[in-house]
């Protein structure tokens, strides 16, 4: 992705680009004490765009939200973690749409400027006295500042062991713009999105049908590149907000500085894509698989997530079993051209596989390459010049406990 052309901000975060500010607070959704409702909010309406699950089932936040974008702009997300607001039916929907009202209200926004998202536990209705004694809590708790920053961090996750943050700068016409994320994802991770609620700031000045266009080729090679257990969420939604306070020319891909904003912003989402992968139920090490050599990137793309989705590959690798044999059968059920006699496998640099015929290497060195908290799976099929990489976790005893006790 050109990384010369962003660079890392160290301790950035949501607020970090001009004009955002954020907050969280514990409202009661959750048992613990831990925050449940967070904003984000712009001091000025931005152009926005996002993205959403593509489960048939969609929880109620992502009508409101839909709803609240058709002009492409926003000047505020409302969130809550701990409980979904899915398949609750048309008492949901107002509820959803309560949770929209009450934060333009407070928040001194227009409600159509408001997105909604909920995460947590499917089918129980909101406490909505909690949310909407929480909602009139927010504007107090709204800051420009890192703790601001923090407390929605802290607020959107659920089981999530780690908050999740990146944050970029580019130079656009010699002036500094900033791009920053945050995310929640652990468990019902799988592509198309995930299990996840992530939400992007920048300050860049940008028409939001090219943000749009943006996300979507930024999420195909991140998120939808990312699975933990094969399930694809009822609730998943990113959205990205631009405040154009950076006063640069408008972005577009004809722009001399297009190319490091695109860089920049990818490169936001895969960090964020990448530690939901490692964050996921239970996981004891972050799996990446590299497949080179395909027809082309989008078969590329597919047999990189049958690999990475298949539970015996990702039993495997919790047993640092180098078992090359789980991850050729998975290659070859993804349903695109291969030719048998031509696939390489590597784990790290240990060559396990060449032209589809097993070769002598040192069990011992490859069980301890295994036991790493990053595992690199290189399949190489010699068939084109396609090529992608999805990312994954390990399949552990502790998923198991962690989602047959969900609800208690």
């Amino acid at each position: 992705m050109g990384q010369e052309k962003y660079t890392v901000v160290e301790g950035g975060s949501i607020i970090t680009p001009k004009g955002f500010s954020a907050g969280g607070l514990h409202c009661g959704l959750k048992k613990t004490e831990r925050h449940d409702l967070g904003a984000i909010v712009c001091d000025v309406p931005a152009a926005a765009a996002a993205v959403y699950t593509t489960n048939v089932f969609q929880a109620a936040p992502l009508k409101v939200t839909r709803e609240s974008l058709q002009d492409g702009r926003l000047q505020a997300v409302v969130v809550n973690s701990g409980n979904a607001n899915a398949c609750t039916g048309k008492q949901g929907e107002e509820d959803a749409y309560t949770m929209r009202a009450e934060a333009a209200r407070h928040l001194g926004v227009a409600e159509q400027a408001v997105a909604v998202a909920s995460t947590g536990v499917i089918g129980e209705l909101l406490k909505m006295d909690c949310v909407t004694a929480g909602i009139a809590g927010l504007p107090q708790r709204l800051k420009h500042e890192a703790s601001g920053a923090e407390d929605f961090a802290q607020a959107i996750l659920t089981t999530d062991l780690v908050k999740k943050e990146a944050c970029v700068s580019v130079t656009v016409n010699g002036k500094k713009v900033t791009i920053a994320g945050a995310a929640k994802g652990s468990g019902m991770i799988h592509p198309n999105m995930a299990t996840m609620l992530a939400f992007v700031t920048t300050d860049a000045v940008i028409e939001a049908e090219v943000l749009q266009r943006l996300l979507r080729q930024a999420t195909d090679v991140t998120f939808n590149m990312i699975t933990v257990d094969g399930d694809t969420s009822t609730n998943d939604m990113l959205i990205a907000m631009a405040s154009g306070l950076s006063g640069h020319e408008t972005l577009n891909p004809s722009h001399p500085d297009w190319q490091a904003f695109a860089s920049g912003f990818t490169y936001v989402c895969q960090v964020l894509a990448k530690a939901i992968a490692r964050d996921g139920e239970g996981a004891t090490k972050l799996v990446e698989v590299n497949v080179n050599g395909a027809v082309n990137d989008m078969s590329a793309r597919a047999i990189a997530k049958t690999v990475i989705g298949s539970s015996l590959v990702k039993s495997a690798m919790f047993g640092a079993d180098a078992n090359w044999g789980r991850i050729i059968a998975a290659v070859g059920r993804a349903g695109e051209p291969v030719n048998p006699e031509t696939v390489d496998i590597r784990l790290g640099d240990i060559l396990v596989l060449e032209g589809s015929r097993p070769i002598a290497f040192d069990e011992d060195e490859a069980l301890e390459y295994l036991k790493g908290d990053l595992v690199r799976i290189v399949v190489d099929l010699h068939h084109g010049e396609g090529r992608a990489t999805a990312w994954g976790c390990d399949l552990t005893y502790e998923y198991v406990r962690i989602n047959a006790a969900y609800r208690t």
